[in-house]
């Protein structure tokens, strides 16, 4: 009797997120046929961070990870967990400090995971027992800081602060530019994806019909990234003479003449 050619486990206990180079191999076997390369691998010669790693695998010749329907969603949601868990802080007041911090220690894991399904589950305050309100009332006393997390709403404050700082060291911006490079109808993001036969030199290029377009755009985000960075990159160098390897203006300067500074994000 043979052995099956894929073998799925299962059990009572969750898997390990941390420090578990098996954690993805085993979820994408057909990413990893040979279950190696994973994050986290003591064995490497070098060590590589998850974020460095993951950028690795998007940019490989084989498009086999950017056009997987679902492991980019992945990959996203265990970096931003990692995040959360490493760059949140929690700040309280001055004259409440010593007393949350010895209530905060006093609680339980236990007691925070009831709270956390009692809330989950949507039931009444009033049926929380009085350890478990006690424990609900305390976090409510804490501030959650966030800011290191992309795309929490404690981020959008932090560039907000440093928006503000700008305006303090160099006064008043004098322009304020919005950019936004269509994806789908560059002929530029095509000749990215890997279509050969659109020729950059043509002054009309001619480009597959709109639905193919809008497909391929959604077959290969990380191409549709790499072109919105290429066309911000080209337009502050070429447009407004901006040096990024000196990180300043170049010589002959822009249309806007010199730069001085500027401060870009995204929505």
């Amino acid at each position: 009797m043979s052995e099956p050619d894929l073998m799925m486990q299962q059990g009572a206990e969750p898997i390990v997120k941390y420090h578990n180079p098996d954690l993805l191999p085993g979820m994408f076997h057909t990413l990893y046929p040979f279950g190696i390369g994973g994050f986290n691998d003591t064995s490497q010669p070098t060590p590589l961070s998850f974020q460095v790693q993951a950028d690795y695998y998007f940019n490989l010749a084989d498009k086999s990870f950017r056009q997987h329907r679902t492991y980019m969603f992945v990959a996203l949601n265990i970096q931003q967990r990692r995040m959360a868990h490493l760059h949140m802080h929690f700040t309280v007041r001055r004259s409440h400090f010593e007393t949350l911090a010895r209530s905060l220690t006093s609680v339980s894991p236990q007691t925070l995971r009831r709270v956390a399904d009692h809330l989950q589950q949507e039931h009444n305050y009033s049926n929380l027992s009085v350890d478990d309100r006690s424990a609900l009332n305390l976090l409510t006393q804490v501030n959650t800081i966030a800011a290191r997390v992309p795309g929490s709403q404690a981020s959008k404050m932090y560039v907000r602060n440093e928006i503000r700082s700008y305006f303090g060291f160099f006064g008043m911006p004098h322009v304020f530019f919005t950019c936004n490079p269509n994806v789908s109808h560059s002929p530029i993001f095509q000749v990215m994806y890997g279509d050969e036969t659109v020729d950059l030199t043509a002054r009309y290029p001619v480009l597959v019909s709109a639905r193919e377009r809008a497909l391929q755009l959604a077959q290969d985000p990380v191409a549709a990234v790499d072109f919105f960075q290429y066309s911000v990159t080209s337009l502050f160098a070429h447009l407004f003479g901006w040096d990024y390897s000196s990180q300043c203006s170049t010589v002959a300067g822009g249309i806007l003449g010199h730069i001085e500074a500027f401060y870009g994000t995204c929505e």
